[in-house]
């Protein structure tokens, strides 16, 4: 059997993956949006992309076709006639303008645009002040006034997606399959346009299996899954992520007729704090018996595991061992090694975790992807015996995310392929 996806490991050779190279979007941030947005400072955007150049140039020269998200939502947006349109109303129904007549202004601006990249990309980036003329609007009504005075006041008319560069969060590819996340914030919550016009349009993507969809109500992120293996998936309740979206997904992939191999989910309850927003924000594996983790979770993580139960129905227990017990039983391993993100000194770990020293991703066992920045785990991570690829960090990590962030790995080479 042919199949689109395959990732049963979070260190198999890694072959295909989707990055998203951060554009003008980062452009409309400002001291007053930071908050809303999502981030802390503002990137720099041309030495961003260098490094994201920087970035998928590594991923190629070790082999990895790197595929864009902007190349996939316009093929898909091209491979059916109505595509647009519907593209364009959901923007603006999302979009959270109030005002019908500005509403009917940013539409008419959109389908204006005949090229569809040129499309997608204004869609990414937001519509700014200047893209429209607010004098020529027709205010009807008071939701008019107010957002008139909201655009001229910020400058901006619907805001960017500056976030989409971390193509880990809207969907995740578990096994053969996908899961369409549900986002937890207001914000994010816009970048599933862009993967469900992908996987309800691509002709390459349209037909894969689903575990969940967008839509499903309680809030789920991909930063929050690993696929440890065959049989084993890996999720966080955090911040991000609730347990109510956890039980629908675990239900959906060990219980239904395209479960496939999986018979484990574990589910780590993580700390609400913005440093520990997402599972791979407090630790990753690097090796097939060595994950990156930050010291600050040890010996504060709850983690349950859910599996096949009798009859149809699943089976909840609440796990007593350590995190490395945990990890190496759910990799069949007689153990693991856990290194510690910044070591043992706390103002390091702590410096380093919040530039995503922690976040790893692997292009084979042993082999990982890191930020450069983070000088002290490294040298530990190499003194472990790890190969590191290093790249330039300075501006993607003011976004809060690191290399296994920026990735969905749609394809790993496994034992049985």
């Amino acid at each position: 059997m042919s199949f689109t996806f395959n990732v049963f490991s979070e260190i198999d050779p890694l072959r295909t993956v989707l990055v998203h190279r951060p554009g003008e979007e980062l452009l409309s941030l400002s001291p007053h949006n930071l908050e809303r947005l999502l981030f802390d400072d503002i990137p720099y955007l041309e030495v961003a992309q260098d490094e994201h150049d920087a970035f998928t140039r590594m991923l190629a020269d070790e082999g990895v076709e790197v595929r864009y998200l902007t190349d996939l939502v316009v093929e898909a947006l091209e491979a059916d006639a109505d595509a647009k349109a519907a593209f364009i109303q959901r923007y603006l129904d999302e979009s959270g303008i109030f005002g019908e007549s500005i509403k009917e202004l940013a539409s008419a601006h959109l389908n204006s645009i005949a090229d569809t990249r040129a499309l997608v990309e204004r869609c990414i980036a937001g519509i700014r002040l200047h893209d429209i003329d607010l004098d020529a609007v027709d205010s009807r009504s008071l939701a008019d006034a107010d957002s008139i005075d909201h655009c001229r006041r910020s400058g901006i008319v619907v805001d960017p997606i500056p976030n989409l560069y971390f193509t880990r969060d809207t969907f995740s590819v578990i096994g053969h399959g996908v899961s369409l996340n549900s986002m937890r914030t207001k914000t994010r919550r816009r970048e599933s346009l862009f993967c469900d016009t992908i996987f309800a349009r691509h002709p390459a993507y349209k037909d894969a299996v689903r575990f969940s969809e967008s839509k499903n109500g309680a809030s789920i992120e991909g930063g929050d899954i690993l696929v440890l293996s065959r049989d084993t998936l890996a999720i966080g309740i955090s911040e991000r992520t609730q347990a109510a979206a956890i039980d629908k997904l675990a239900k959906r992939l060990l219980l239904s007729d395209d479960a496939q191999d999986f018979k484990h989910v574990l589910a780590f309850m993580l700390p609400h704090r913005r440093a520990f927003m997402h599972l791979d924000t407090v630790f990753t594996q690097a090796d097939r018996d060595i994950f990156t983790v930050h010291p600050g979770i040890l010996g504060t993580l709850e983690v349950y595991e859910i599996r096949r139960g009798a009859k149809g129905v699943l089976s909840i227990s609440h796990l007593e061992d350590s995190l490395d017990a945990i990890l190496a039983r759910g990799l069949g391993l007689a153990a693991v090694r856990l290194i510690k993100c910044g070591g043992d000194d706390p103002i390091s770990s702590d410096r380093e975790q919040w530039n995503d020293g922690a976040n790893t991703l692997a292009v084979r066992p042993g082999t990982v992807f890191v930020y450069q920045r983070n000088r002290v785990t490294n040298e530990i991570l190499c003194k472990a015996g790890l190969t590191l690829l290093e790249i330039p960090s300075s501006e993607l990590s003011r976004g809060r995310g690191g290399p296994h962030c920026m990735s969905m790995a749609f394809w790993r080479d496994s034992a049985t392929d």
